[in-house]
């Protein structure tokens, strides 16, 4: 008997092991199960990258994250920047521009406009190698606002008044509470043109067109894909099938293997892009429209 006991040890540890632990094994099956690569082609670290920039511009950490990893990862040979964007704040704008010129001068870089792109989108878009538009787009809007309400008028109507110490002549520059007086207006235009003379400059110089004859493309001008195409702000125009092997030729890939969005994240992607479309909406600031 303890012979025989000692002979099928292993396989009563074994048991003892499954019967103990049979919620942590069972979990981690699943784990196995769920993140195993179940083809070759999962093993393979994709060599394309598509980036995409939908709803307004506001926060753009997750998207420059994603330029960064493009532009380090040996892996990674070409990048689709995919745009659907009314623009937004100035800033973030500048931030995507500047980062999508620097992984340029590195990797070919093609924009693919799926249906907005417009204000700060674009200027997010102009040092890539090339601009292409769904003939569906909008294009354009090259130009800046700053608006605001003038509250004065309902705050006297139920008895509200502000009450204010500055320093500064400037300082209440843009506040709701009073109509906006002449100074004050000649300040926020001299901020609103001394960006535009920067966007425009910056799309003049990326897209080699005539900054002296920005009133012909710039000027928040609203243009088809196909008027775009004309005064030079896209290169061609074409669906996502012709931007995907625009960049394939580009890149010089032979075997294109692209990134897949996690459907989680996508999910998420849109429940933040609908906030952000509400807060733009009614908290407005200095943007690129």
């Amino acid at each position: 008997m303890e012979f025989l006991k000692k002979l099928f040890s292993p396989i009563t540890w074994s048991i003892k092991l499954i019967q103990n632990n049979f919620k942590a094994m069972l979990f981690l099956l699943l784990l196995f199960i769920l993140f195993v690569p179940q083809s070759e082609e999962q093993l393979t670290p994709n060599n394309l990258m598509q980036i995409n920039l939908t709803g307004p511009i506001m926060d753009v950490g997750e998207v420059l994250e994603k330029l960064e990893e493009a532009d380090t990862n040996q892996h990674i040979k070409g990048v689709l920047f995919v745009v659907d964007s009314p623009g937004g704040a100035v800033s973030p704008s500048i931030e995507l521009a500047y980062a999508i010129k620097r992984l340029k001068a590195k990797k070919p870089v093609v924009v693919y406009a799926a249906g907005t792109i417009a204000s700060g989108s674009y200027y997010a878009s102009i040092w890539a190698d090339e601009i292409i538009a769904n003939p569906g787009s909008m294009v354009g809007s090259i130009g800046v606002i700053m608006q605001g309400a003038d509250l004065s008028g309902i705050m006297n109507k139920i008895g509200i008044k502000t009450q204010v110490v500055q320093a500064g002549k400037y300082k209440q520059v843009g506040t709701a509470d009073r109509e906006w007086k002449d100074y004050e207006i000649n300040e926020l235009n001299k901020v609103i043109q001394g960006t535009y003379d920067m966007f425009s400059k910056d799309v003049a110089d990326a897209r080699g067109l005539a900054y002296e004859k920005r009133d012909t493309y710039a000027n928040a001008h609203i243009f088809t894909a196909a008027q775009a195409q004309n005064v030079g702000l896209v290169d061609s125009l074409g669906v996502m099938y012709d931007a995907k092997q625009r960049l394939i030729e580009l890149s010089g890939v032979e075997n294109p293997l692209w990134n897949k969005e996690d459907k989680f994240d996508k999910l998420m992607k849109k429940l933040s892009a609908t906030t952000a479309i509400t807060l733009y909406t009614y908290f407005p600031t200095l943007s690129l429209k």
